[in-house]
């Protein structure tokens, strides 16, 4: 494993950047993704080189085809192969569907969901020249629950998850196996944006039949395991890590 790659987008801080450096400490050379902090970039990519390994440092809004590319070139010429990526930057707005204008909807899905396909063809082209390969995608109970002010995200989710049962089956004759983890609220930088924080929070803490909130590291966990070979025969599949909340729902 001393010379594989895994790009992870939106790694710069929180939950992104949980998943890279945990693949640095299991031997991955780290392809840390961004879109506005490079100072927070630069940090994680200090934290992974620290481990021993290689880290390098890409701006690219996934949302757009051509920063795809760019992205994807530069991976190219810093490390000339691709083994695992793991989709997890995400954007949008929260607001409830009826106050909803066309650019959020398109500003939503086009990250969230467009960046999903775009990357994944992008990374299957590299991981087919090495005979295999992870593609993982984050996503949220949104997506199957209704979530006040989620109508953007939760849609842009489903359509995560629904894309994750294609690409499985149409990649698994390359050996690249592609599924998605689905958390439950957990206390990050990006729940600062719901105006219902403290609610979803609350909610989490008193309905959580595990008896705690989900951790960053629970999803974490669950992505490594996807990544292991143990979980070769999982394909196309949605974990859902939330403690057993949406199970009361």
């Amino acid at each position: 494993m001393s010379n594989k790659v895994a790009l992870v987008t939106g790694s710069s801080r929180g939950i992104g950047k949980a998943i890279a450096l945990r693949l640095a400490e299991n031997g991955y050379d780290i392809v840390v993704n961004y879109a506005r902090s490079k100072s927070a970039a630069l940090e994680t990519a200090a934290e992974i080189e620290s481990l021993g390994r290689k880290a390098i440092v890409v701006k690219a809004n996934v949302g757009k085809v051509e920063k795809i590319k760019e992205l994807f070139a530069e991976i190219d010429e810093a490390f000339g192969r691709l083994d695992v990526f793991i989709n997890n930057a995400a954007s949008g707005v929260l607001r409830p569907a009826m106050e909803l204008e066309e650019s959020h909807w398109d500003w939503t899905m086009d990250i969230n969901s467009k960046a999903l396909l775009f990357c994944a063809q992008e990374a299957a082209k590299r991981m087919e020249q090495t005979g295999q390969g992870r593609i993982i995608s984050l996503s949220s109970l949104g997506s199957i629950r209704y979530l006040d002010n989620y109508t953007t995200v939760g849609v842009s989710k489903a359509a995560v998850e629904a894309l994750t049962r294609y690409l499985a089956v149409e990649l698994s004759p390359k050996n690249i196996i592609v599924n998605a983890v689905s958390g439950g609220a957990v206390d990050t930088d990006a729940l600062k944006h719901f105006p219902n924080r403290e609610e979803l929070l609350e909610d989490a803490r008193k309905n959580t039949p595990a008896g705690r909130i989900v951790e960053p590291e629970d999803l974490v966990n669950a992505v490594m395991f996807l990544v292991s070979d143990q979980s070769s025969m999982i394909r196309g599949q949605t974990i859902i890590v939330d403690g057993g909340r949406s199970l009361l729902v």
